[in-house]
């Protein structure tokens, strides 16, 4: 019975998807091995993360379950160098909004198949109201992040620009909300960066998320066919009536 799962898991995933979960798992560990050792767990949130990354770009509302799990442990290991700005994004934005996103992906499956959501583009009226709240949200956590003596403010608000708008576009179920994740992984790169000078443990966070960034780019190419193949079915059925 496990065989079979394992087998349909596999089955379910393309090559291209498979190779590019192992390598990342591969480069997650090695860089733990390499650089850091002794925090499990930065290891267990990399792996979950990386996980989650290849069931979103499926479309799969299970990988927004992985999400908030990582999210969760994302948070922590923030607190541990005081980067506040991501453990009150990840904790108190992208982990709540994780779980309606998997809500707003389970209400809205293509044709009946929850293992993938219906793809949705968004109105004129939409982008625009979204980049007005990621502005406000902007402005306002600027002052938070600062009241807290974040490590690094101008990154860490710009990090929480970047978390909303991807957030924000993961639930409203559009292919850019990767766009948003890879923007969010390079500010993240910056700021691991910057630890590291203090603790090159830290080096192996950033490498988890040079590879979430390549995941993230996969999805977003990915989610563009879907949205391709769901339109043209669409359009095949509209004609046949």
């Amino acid at each position: 019975m496990k065989r079979k799962t394992i087998q349909a898991w596999i089955r379910y995933f393309s090559k291209t998807e498979l190779i590019l979960w192992f390598l990342s798992v591969i480069f997650i560990v090695v860089s733990f091995g390499i650089f850091d050792r002794q925090n499990y767990l930065t290891l267990t949130a990399s792996l979950i993360g990386a996980t989650s990354l290849i069931f979103n770009a499926k479309g799969n509302p299970f990988g927004q379950l992985l999400m908030i799990v990582f999210s969760i442990l994302y948070g922590i290991i923030s607190l541990g160098f005081r980067y506040y700005g991501e453990m009150i994004t990840y904790l108190g934005m992208t982990a709540p909004m994780a779980v309606f996103s998997f809500v707003s992906w389970l209400k809205n499956p293509y044709n009946g198949n929850r293992a993938e959501v219906a793809v949705n583009r968004l109105t004129n009226k939409e982008r625009l109201w979204m980049c007005l709240m990621t502005a406000c949200i902007t402005f306002i956590f600027y002052f938070i992040l600062r009241a807290f003596h974040t490590t690094n403010l101008i990154l860490s608000t710009i990090s929480v620009a970047t978390s909303f708008w991807a957030v924000s576009l993961t639930f409203q179920r559009s292919a850019f909300f990767a766009i948003g994740y890879a923007a969010n992984d390079l500010v993240l790169i910056g700021l691991w960066i910057l630890a590291t000078v203090s603790d090159i443990s830290y080096l192996s966070v950033v490498i988890c998320f040079l590879i979430f960034f390549v995941n993230d780019i996969y999805g977003f190419l990915n989610w563009r066919k879907m949205y391709m193949r769901q339109q043209g079915n669409h359009n095949g059925q509209i004609n046949q009536l």
